[in-house]
């Protein structure tokens, strides 16, 4: 009896889940996420804690449903992925993080429809409630014309290389335009901090 096709999302969007320390443009087209919004350092808040688990919970209920299917396919669950931004943005460009807004997510394939996230998301909620599922929702969003690198090292030492990406923008005539993005390449539970890969990525117009 054949297996469950396969399906390689970071093989298909490669150019968009592999990077290098040098900027480059891409084109980032609509795609589908899991998405929850929320407030707070991400480091010290109760709320991030719980939106991850949330978005997690969903992400594998998916997964194991659609391999389960009548027509079963098979694929990882995508990296973490994080939008930042603040209203202020002296507050998150300065030392403060209390004030970030955020938006975390993980990439969907094109087989999950809304009526299987509904699905899911009961299902993740009989199994571990977390009042988080309540303000998850499943949403396409569309980036366009963005520039990103690969952060080698810890989140806190970012800052150079957003400021390197922010210079290449410049250098391509561009504006900054959207939110700041992040796509977790690595486990912070099992990388050493030193070799954390993060792809920080910046919409931009000309």
């Amino acid at each position: 009896m054949a297996g469950p096709q396969k399906l390689d999302l970071k093989k298909d969007l490669k150019a968009l889940y592999t990077a290098r320390s040098m900027a480059v443009v891409v084109d980032v087209p609509r795609l589908s996420f899991l998405m929850l919004d929320g407030a707070g350092d991400p480091n010290t808040s109760a709320e991030y804690a719980a939106a991850i688990g949330a978005l997690y919970s969903v992400a594998y209920t998916l997964k194991f449903t659609i391999k389960k299917s009548p027509h079963p396919v098979d694929y990882a669950v995508m990296p973490l992925e994080g939008l930042w931004w603040a209203r202020d943005m002296t507050a998150f460009t300065g030392a403060s993080k209390d004030r970030w807004q955020w938006t975390t997510m993980i990439l969907q394939p094109d087989l999950v429809t809304g009526e299987l996230f509904e699905t899911a998301r009961a299902e993740a909620a009989r199994k571990k409630p977390n009042h988080a599922l309540a303000l998850l929702r499943f949403e396409s969003f569309a980036e366009g014309r963005s520039a990103q690198l690969m952060h080698l090292g810890p989140y806190a030492a970012e800052t150079e290389n957003i400021r390197k990406l922010h210079a290449f923008i410049a250098e391509q005539g561009g504006t900054l335009a959207g939110k700041h993005h992040e796509i977790y390449l690595s486990d912070p539970r099992r990388s050493a901090p030193e070799k954390l890969k993060t792809i920080i990525r910046q919409p931009f117009v000309t």
